[in-house]
């Protein structure tokens, strides 16, 4: 019998409303082939749809004033999640579906994570999305633990945290790098032709990650956001991020 099969994703504060929570679920629902449970780590579950389980995020201390970047997520890497067992895939809240997502449990690998577009020289793995083994990497989080101060001092955030912990376990593997696009880089055409061209969706992707200041509610009505890629108004995004 296969491991059960987890999709969890995360919501604090209120930067990301019940909608986004609801909007992931349901395009995994379409895009995901089989069963699975659909957790959602949260301080604040009003307005989410029964079929998301909420739970509350780890208890993780930082210190006050400091920049969060995302080190919460490391608790999804605790040694008992709620009693949680199986493979997890860790998904952010406002990725973009718009491909199948079942071989994201079907490729071999301890540690799958998106391999940063940026720098693709640098080990780092963008961690919108990741897959791991429920309980398998408690080390991650209570290293992080007992020396936040280090951590913080030799990395800028989780993801390269992370990516830096597991990588010299040898256990990091990237996803095929068509899977996961960007959508700051890959969808929206080179300036100046982004001026008169439509954003895209990239051939072969099955997520759309949206990293920086735009989200896609922005992507939708064209804003930037301040970003520096101007972009005309994806209208396509209606069509996958709802529910």
């Amino acid at each position: 019998m296969s491991a059960p099969r987890i999709i969890l994703c995360m919501k604090w504060g209120t930067k990301y409303g019940p909608e986004y929570v609801n909007r992931l679920y349901a395009m995994v629902r379409r895009h995901l082939t089989g069963d699975f449970k659909f957790v959602c780590l949260t301080d604040r579950s009003e307005g989410i749809r029964d079929e998301v389980q909420c739970l509350p995020i780890p208890e993780l201390t930082l210190p006050n004033g400091e920049p969060e970047r995302g080190w919460k997520k490391l608790t999804t890497f605790e040694a008992d999640l709620y009693g949680l067992r199986g493979t997890a895939l860790f998904l952010d809240l406002d990725v973009v579906i718009v491909g199948d997502i079942t071989p994201f449990f079907e490729v071999p690998g301890e540690f799958l994570i998106i391999h940063d577009w940026k720098r693709p020289w640098r080990i780092t793995g963008n961690s919108s999305v990741y897959r791991f083994q429920l309980g398998a990497h408690a080390d991650v989080l209570e290293k992080f633990r007992q020396n936040q101060a280090q951590a913080k001092a030799d990395f800028r955030n989780e993801q390269a945290y992370l990516t830096d912990v597991l990588h010299k376990q040898g256990k990091v593997k990237y996803w095929d790098s068509s899977w996961c696009a960007s959508y700051k880089y890959h969808c929206i055409p080179t300036w100046p032709s982004s001026y008169w061209r439509d954003p895209i969706i990239p051939k072969g992707a099955r997520i759309l990650i949206f990293h920086g200041v735009m989200n896609p509610p922005d992507a939708l009505a064209g804003r930037n956001n301040g970003n520096w890629r101007h972009a005309r108004p994806a209208t396509w995004i209606a069509e996958h991020w709802r529910e």
